[in-house]
Parts: C-alpha cells; sequence; structure tokens
C-alpha cells in the first residue's frame, strides 16, 4: 500500500519497456542483506542512509519489521521531498494496509520538519509477505494488530526523525510538544508555528533562548481565542513561563545550557483542554544556505 501525504502533482512515470527492462537484475540481486544498499541507493543530499530493523512477538511468532528512508530537505508533510520504504513478515489481512500505513504515516513522517518546505516528490509504502508463523491479523483493535500496529509506528518514527537529524546544515534535533489544547489540530498549528519560524530556528543554532520568539509563534498560528494569559513554557527541565509570564526564578544561563545541547526539548502548556501534539525538527544553520544556494535539482 503506498500513502501520499496529500494530492500533488502528478509526475510523469518511467516507460514500461525501461521497468521490465531492468526486473530481472533487481529480482537476481534481490536478497536479505541488501537493506543498506538500498538504503544507501535513494540518497540525494543524504549525509548517511537510514535504515532501522526490529522484532516483534506477535501470536507466539517472531515478527520482523525493516524499514528505510531518505529525506535531509525540503521536508515538511504536504509534500515532503521524501522516501520511506517498511516491511513486514507479519500475516495482516491485505485490507489492513492502508489503515495501517496512514496510523504510522501520522504519528512520524507527518510530524517532522526540517525548513517548512516541500515538494510533489514523496512516498511512503508498507509491504508485507504475510510468510510469520501467526494466525492472520484481521483487525488492528485485537491485541496482535495494536503490537503490530505500535511496532510499525515506533519504527516509522525512527525512520522519521532519522530524516530532521541528518537535515540540510542542521545541527540540533528538536522536540516540540505542544500540550492542554482543545484539540489536537490547535496543538499542531502551534507546534508547526514554533518549528517553522526562521527566527526561531536560527535562535535554536546559536543557542539563544529567545523568549519572544518562541511565544510570538504561538501567538500568530491561528489559534483565534488563544489566551496568552495561560501559556506555559519549559525547555527541557527549565521552567521558564507560567501563565504567560516569566517565572521570577527563570535565569537566563539555564536557558542557554538547554539550547546549547545537541537534543532540545520545548514543551507549550496551552491549558485550555486535554489534547497535545509533538512534532519534531531541527535548527537553521549557515550551512543550510550554503547547501541550498549551491545545490540545483
Amino acid at each position: 500500500q503506498i500513502l501520499p501525504f496529500s494530492t500533488g502533482v502528478i509526475m510523469e512515470p518511467l516507460p514500461n519497456d525501461r521497468i521490465e527492462a531492468g526486473l530481472p537484475t533487481a529480482i537476481a540481486d534481490a536478497q536479505p542483506g541488501h537493506w543498506a544498499r538500498a538504503a544507501e541507493g535513494i540518497m540525494t543530499t543524504d549525509t548517511l542512509p537510514k535504515a532501522f530493523s526490529a522484532q516483534v512477538q506477535i501470536g507466539g511468532a517472531t515478527v520482523s519489521i525493516t524499514g528505510i528512508s531518505k529525506g535531509a530537505g525540503m521536508i515538511r508533510p504536504n509534500m515532503a521531498t521524501m522516501l520511506g520504504f517498511i516491511a513486514t513478515d507479519a500475516h495482516i489481512a491485505p485490507a489492513l494496509l492502508q489503515p495501517l500505513v496512514k496510523a504510522a504515516a501520522d504519528a512520524s513522517f507527518n510530524r517532522i520538519t526540517i525548513d517548512g518546505d516541500t515538494s510533489t516528490n514523496d512516498c511512503f509504502m508498507l509491504i508485507a509477505s504475510r510468510r510469520a508463523a501467526h494466525a492472520e491479523i484481521t483487525s488492528l483493535d485485537s491485541a496482535d494488530g495494536q503490537a503490530l500496529q505500535a511496532a510499525l509506528i515506533a519504527l516509522a518514527q525512527e525512520l522519521a526523525q532519522a530524516i530532521v537529524r541528518d537535515g540540510e546544515g542542521a545541527t540540533k534535533f528538536i522536540t516540540i510538544t505542544v500540550d492542554g489544547g482543545r484539540d489536537e489540530a490547535e496543538c499542531k498549528l502551534a507546534a508547526y508555528a514554533i518549528a517553522h519560524s526562521p527566527l526561531v530556528k536560527t535562535a535554536f543554532f546559536a543557542s539563544d533562548p529567545n523568549l519572544g520568539r518562541i511565544l510570538a509563534a504561538v501567538g500568530y498560528a491561528g489559534i483565534g481565542d488563544l489566551d496568552q494569559g495561560l501559556i506555559d513554557l519549559d525547555l527541557d527541565d527549565v521552567a521558564v513561563v507560567r501563565q504567560g509570564g516569566r517565572l521570577p526564578t527563570y535565569r537566563e544561563e539555564d536557558g542557554q545550557r538547554v539550547m546549547k545541547q545537541a537534543e532540545i526539548t520545548i514543551r507549550i502548556g496551552l491549558n485550555r483542554g486535554g489534547s497535545s501534539a509533538t512534532v519534531w525538527t531541527c535548527d537553521l544553520s549557515h550551512d543550510y544556505v550554503s547547501i541550498n544556494a549551491d545545490y540545483r535539482s
């Protein structure tokens, strides 16, 4: 099953004769140990191949899940310049593959952004050989279905996060969590406003705990009746803002300590409901500009 992240421009396909001519060689070269070669083969501006594998016990049998991805720039859902391929031997009903791949995408590849830019070229594919020695999974609500879905989402998140970690010119991996929203949609609005702000992203690169840039992004995210007097902000373990005001106990050096880390967590509390959302992004550096100034697609 192939999941396009959105409708987009339909690209001109390769002629069938070229595809058919290459199939015998591809099939003859198909071996379990060639996942790494496949991961390398789909790289563009990536600096390293991205591949992960996991096993999970389902119905008394060992089920394997292996995936590869590529992407380093023009990354944002709807649509992103990324490719993701996951294969499993789980014995799952074919009709369940589409909802399963959508659930995995929504929790992984649809939660990452590098530069807020998009392209018309992306694909996330889930393949199941159905050879594992367990009873067929006919419902994702069953215990076996839930176990497979959790393992697949975990692997997809590793692949998606690897794209962010390898972002063009990136020096920092940033987790942005917004909770306390009335629904998930408004939490995602605020999270992506922070993740897409060039001013916020350059502050991350400079290790600058610029609270005004972060809070301003939440303010212009598009939540119409947002009450700024309820907002909380934490930088990792450092409490910064409570109920819209900076805490008297907050010290600039504590914020700088967090922002100098290679991995940073930003938490925003809207305090208006019970929903939450998390997205992953990176900083915006001098190297990002250089790479994209020199690169011609």
